[in-house]
């Protein structure tokens, strides 16, 4: 391989390595816990992590789910643009209380789901997976920070 070529893969190396260490010191895990449920969420709280939640992702392990922490109390609006993945969502207040759960579709693009209510956080699972782990609506979140 002549110098340049050489200078060039090496060069690739770098960028694909800061981009790689760049993605993973930007994604956080933690882990909290709905009545008996445990569950391991990825932490999203900037715009852009917001923006594109589990868009284009084809699996979400059983027990791992998206928190979206927003800067404030607002209602919130989710879609599933883009999203292969049929999702839950449950809208959590402040206090950290769950105030509503609802099904959403892969690829819906038409049906926005808003809080009832002016909420802190969002979580995001597999579809189904509140009501086989029988979290419901009024339950507590423990862990979130």
């Amino acid at each position: 391989m002549d110098s340049k070529k050489l200078k060039m893969a090496g060069l690739l190396i770098v960028v694909a390595g800061l981009f790689w260490g760049f993605s993973f010191k930007s994604t956080q895990f933690h882990k909290i816990k709905m009545g008996n449920a445990g569950l391991q969420v990825e932490i999203v709280n900037t715009p852009s992590t917001m923006a594109r939640g589990l868009m284009y992702r084809k699996k979400l392990p059983e027990n791992k789910g998206m928190l979206f922490v927003f800067d404030g109390l607002d209602y919130h609006s989710f879609w599933m643009k883009n999203t292969y993945i049929p999702l839950s969502i449950a809208f959590i207040t402040e206090g950290k209380k769950i105030v509503q759960i609802e099904d959403m579709a892969p690829f819906d693009t038409i049906n926005f789901h808003t809080s009832i209510i002016p909420v802190k956080y969002a979580i995001e699972v597999n579809q189904g997976w509140f009501r086989r782990h029988k979290v419901k609506v009024g339950d507590r979140v423990k862990g979130i920070r």
